[in-house]
């Protein structure tokens, strides 16, 4: 088995105990976190060999993210030091009609002013089995999008599988800077994954008949949204999540895949959301354990889905679940019965 390298940013969040606002905080929870350093967490817990690829300052705040990393099992031999600071986003986790927010504080971050020097891709991916990243690893910077670029080729020259999970951020870059950089990036890409706006945002694919902020969406759409992602890119696999959002505290959520002839639907989920951050790369790493192992594309799906589900359950941005319990759940048992 091969090693499971991702690359990005990882961050400080810090979030107001339970569901209380920013203005009513006396304290915060700290987590650390970050779109691709979320995806290692889960594929080590699954017992894939995950690296994760990073800068992180070089006092003890980056150290404690470092520490927390190798806590769940990540590689992190590879994470460059230097830098300033480590990025903090702050979470206000929302409830019934009050929607979550999320505040940046990681201008001139670690990783945002790393440069090619600061990692040796040949060495990173020698025996490497998958890579992945995000479309929020190059909105950081000029420089991390040439280093996801770099990383992109050294990737596939060295025989791996690559996955990108558009994850477009409104709050990093705009549209109009998100599109060409991102399509020079996806191009080639073994598996495109997104949700059910990243296409429209990143690269002017609606889906019709559909409106995300009143919760209403049309598979029939959005599978013509992954044929489209397909046949721009040269994609093997699509998969578009897919939440209905009828309050912060209850979400729909099932997900399609598409392999270039067949579409897949997944079970769709009747969520009470504890905590929503994280959600889309629990699915992206249950997709690429269940690719990556042998899994038949329904399969997959189905553990990706499941996968997702669970993570919406647990506090902080990692998917704290096993395999056995990702199964479980794929496979029927979903009553949350106390296991004795």
């Amino acid at each position: 088995m091969g090693k499971f390298v991702s690359f990005g940013e990882i961050m400080a969040r810090l979030s107001p105990p339970g569901n209380e606002r920013f203005v009513q905080a006396r304290n915060f929870d700290v987590y650390y976190a970050g779109g691709e350093a979320n995806v290692a967490v889960s594929l080590a817990n699954y017992g894939k060999e995950a690296c994760f690829v990073t800068k992180v300052p070089d006092h003890e705040i980056g150290q404690a993210a470092v520490n927390e990393l190798r806590r769940w099992g990540v590689d992190t031999r590879y994470i460059a030091r230097g830098g300033e600071r480590l990025g903090i986003y702050y979470c206000e986790n929302g409830a019934s009609q009050r929607a979550s927010k999320v505040i940046y504080d990681r201008a001139h971050s670690a990783i945002a002013e790393a440069g090619p020097g600061d990692f040796n891709w040949k060495e990173i991916f020698d025996s490497a089995e998958w890579f992945h990243f995000t479309g929020i690893t190059p909105a950081l910077s000029d420089g991390c999008a040439k280093l996801c670029a770099d990383a992109v080729k050294a990737a596939q020259a060295a025989g791996a599988k690559v996955s990108v999970d558009l994850n477009y951020r409104k709050k990093l870059w705009a549209p109009e800077k998100a599109g060409p950089i991102m399509a020079g990036l996806v191009k080639g890409c073994d598996l495109i994954v997104g949700n059910e706006e990243d296409a429209e945002k990143v690269f002017g694919i609606k889906a019709r008949h559909s409106d995300v902020g009143a919760g209403r969406i049309d598979e029939a759409a959005y599978a013509e949204v992954a044929g489209q992602l397909a046949k721009r890119f040269g994609a093997k696999y699509v998969a578009i999540t897919l939440r209905e959002s009828h309050s912060a505290s209850r979400n729909g959520w099932s997900a399609l895949l598409f392999d270039g002839q067949k579409l897949y639907h997944s079970k769709k989920y009747e969520m009470e959301v504890v905590d929503r951050v994280g959600g889309g790369d629990s699915f992206a790493a249950g997709l690429i354990y269940g690719l990556s192992s042998g899994m038949p594309p329904r399969d997959s799906l189905e553990f990706a889905a499941a996968a997702s589900c669970l993570k919406h359950s647990i506090p902080g941005d990692y998917n704290a679940v096993s395999t056995a319990e990702v199964r479980a759940l794929a496979g029927g048992s979903g009553s949350g019965r106390v296991d004795r």
